[in-house]
């Protein structure tokens, strides 16, 4: 059995940007950065961005990392946007949350996700 996640991985083509779009634009902390592996952390989890093969065509389906935001969802929602971030479609509204779907620089699946209020 699983006790937890140490690390996620995710595929990316272009490594400065990647870094970039998490370091910058998601303000997570970057760790180290290279031109094949890079990794940033966030809440204790690290996420590593991993360069991708020649032979792979690019972003298709994959792991989706979902971060709850410091502040109200739909705040996040604008300063993301207005960093350049562009949702799918609208807020998801569940009994268990909200989700809001975005792609990261590489076209990767991302989420935020905020819980109901107590």
């Amino acid at each position: 059995m699983a006790s937890g996640v140490a690390t996620v991985w995710l595929p990316v083509e272009d490594m400065g940007r990647a870094v970039k779009f998490y370091g910058e634009t998601l303000g997570l902390t970057v760790k180290s950065e290279g031109d094949d592996w890079s990794e940033l952390t966030t809440d204790g989890l690290t996420i590593g961005l991993n360069g991708r093969e020649d032979t792979h065509d690019g972003a298709t389906g994959g792991a989706v990392i979902t971060f709850e935001p410091d502040i109200d969802l739909y705040d996040e929602i604008v300063r993301l946007t207005d960093a350049g971030v562009e949702f799918v479609g609208e807020v998801s509204n569940n009994p268990w949350g909200r989700i809001a779907t975005f792609k990261d620089s590489e076209g990767n699946d991302l989420q935020l996700f905020e819980p109901p209020p107590s």
